[in-house]
Formats: structure tokens, sequence, C-alpha cells
């Protein structure tokens, strides 16, 4: 079941503060096993143009 419209998407506060503590350009990867957390945008990196020859 998903999260209600109203009530917005859940986010850890320790895996929110994990990826605040990451520094810019930094590619290590943060585990997590908060599955009630939602993916946000700054979750994701995108590396596609890093790997255009």
């Amino acid at each position: 079941m998903s999260r209600s419209l109203k009530k917005g998407p859940y986010v850890d506060q320790k895996l929110l503060k994990k990826l605040q503590d990451k520094k810019p350009g930094d590619k290590s990867v943060v585990k997590t096993w908060k599955r009630a957390s939602t993916i946000v945008p700054e979750m994701v990196v995108d590396t596609s143009s890093e790997n255009v020859h």
C-alpha cells in the first residue's frame, strides 16, 4: 500500500542526514535497510555523462 498524497513522501531522518553529509562528487554508496523510505531525487546520481567516450 502506498503512502497518502496528503502526508507526502517519508524519508528516515538518519538516512537523510547521511545524504546531506556526503560531499559533492562523492561516489560512495549509502547502504540502508530503511524499507519505508521513499527514494527522492537527491538519492539518485546521474553518471551517464561521465561514461560517454
